[in-house]
């Protein structure tokens, strides 16, 4: 089987590319001097997370807890779910745990945790806590000199759960695209999140674990003292909104649609292909960037660029390729040096990219990308010619 035989559109990993992501990070992970506990919502694919764990990752961290649960199942039991616990999810919580499951669980606020204290005590059981730090007003989580901090940490600890550490993710590190901006964003994160365990350790109370990480920050990070574990998760693939923040090249992208032409409107520059937003997903990451790439970036069939043609517009399953300059179709038909192309242009755009051509597109955002498919299909690794593997993915809450 060759990507000539695969149905489109299609998750396609670059096994090999994947493979040189895992390792810069876990080797960015030991020169910080702390343990990676990689973010498996990227993924959501038990293949991946075997070759961070070969790697030397310890542990996961999962968004939701059908990951915890189907990650469990595959033999993974040291599981950090990184969203505040709703109330109406402990018990799930707690069948895994009961199951063998050492799962954490994480709260930003007095309700949170008394919904934690008052199910452990109904069920005789003390979950292992985090609690959430806000380290730059992105999302959610505590201030580390808020006076509540204290107060969660009491409730927890003296009311029966295991109180592990702090926890924090700096996500604001999306919007930055400069070393200078990352590195400061990184110590940040870094020295919040100290900060909130100093003090709950001048309390009276434990706090093990200083959790810090976000892709850009783990990359970028000085140093990273008093911070025992880095989590980090859209490195496996990277993607484009990565390349834009600057950790990343295009080259390094592991995921990409593969997707096939299926019509041409020559006379706007356009080339239809098969994959809309049901296969790219409507996230417009870049939209904000220095580089706006539409919906994704048109590569060949090797994964080269094409000299800046995107995913330009979405449909459901149609997908609109064009120039991302807006270049008039004779501008188009020159630049390709068909020879020949008319003077408008028209017979170049179609004769470059002729129905059936296959051609890969990056994403913006490799999660929401790989939501959309139930499976990958796998360039695996290799000196020779590599095979082509399918690997399964998972879906839900």
């Amino acid at each position: 089987m060759n990507l000539l035989d695969v149905s489109t559109p299609a998750a396609l990993i670059d096994e090999n590319r994947m493979l040189r992501n895992i390792a810069r990070m876990q080797q960015r992970a030991h020169a910080l001097g702390v343990r990676l506990r990689p973010h498996i919502k990227t993924s959501k694919c038990l293949e991946v997370a075997r070759r961070q764990q070969a790697a030397g990752a310890a542990g996961i961290t999962v968004s939701t807890l059908k990951e915890a649960e189907q990650f469990f199942a595959g033999g993974y039991p040291d599981i950090l779910y990184a969203v505040s616990i709703a109330p109406s999810k402990l018990a799930r919580a707690l069948a895994l745990r009961r199951q063998g499951c050492a799962l954490s669980i994480v709260v930003d606020s007095m309700a949170a945790a008394q919904a934690v204290v008052d199910c452990g005590r109904a069920e005789a059981h003390a979950f292992d806590v985090m609690i959430e730090i806000d380290c730059d007003g992105h999302r959610s989580g505590v201030s580390p000199e808020h006076a509540e901090l204290i107060e969660i940490g009491g409730l927890l600890h003296r009311n029966g759960a295991r109180l592990r550490g702090v926890m924090t993710h700096a996500g604001s590190s999306y919007d930055l695209d400069n070393p200078q901006a990352l590195e400061r964003l990184a110590e940040q994160e870094r020295s919040r999140c100290v900060r909130a365990a100093e003090r709950l350790r001048a309390a009276g109370l434990p706090c093990a674990e200083v959790s810090v990480g976000s892709t850009p920050t783990a990359l970028s990070a000085a140093n990273l003292r008093g911070v025992t574990e880095l989590r980090a998760g859209v490195y496996v693939f990277f993607d484009l909104v990565m390349a834009n923040v600057g950790v990343c090249a295009l080259s390094e992208v592991a995921l990409s649609i593969l997707t096939t032409v299926i019509g041409h409107q020559a006379e706007k520059g356009w080339v239809i292909v098969d994959a809309g937003w049901m296969a790219a997903s409507r996230d417009r990451g870049t939209q904000r960037q220095n580089i706006d790439y539409g919906y994704g970036a048109v590569c060949d069939l090797d994964c080269n660029p094409i000299e800046d043609f995107i995913l330009s517009g979405a449909n459901q399953e149609h997908g609109i390729m064009s120039r991302r300059d807006g270049r008039a179709p004779d501008a188009i038909g020159s630049a390709i040096g068909c020879a020949t192309a008319c003077a408008t242009g028209q017979a170049g755009i179609v004769e470059r990219f002729p129905i059936g051509t296959r051609l890969r597109v990056l994403p913006n955002h490799a999660c929401a990308t790989g939501a959309q498919f139930p499976e990958y299909q796998v360039l695996t690794a290799g000196d020779s010619a590599p095979a082509l593997q399918t690997w399964s993915r998972f879906y839900g809450w």
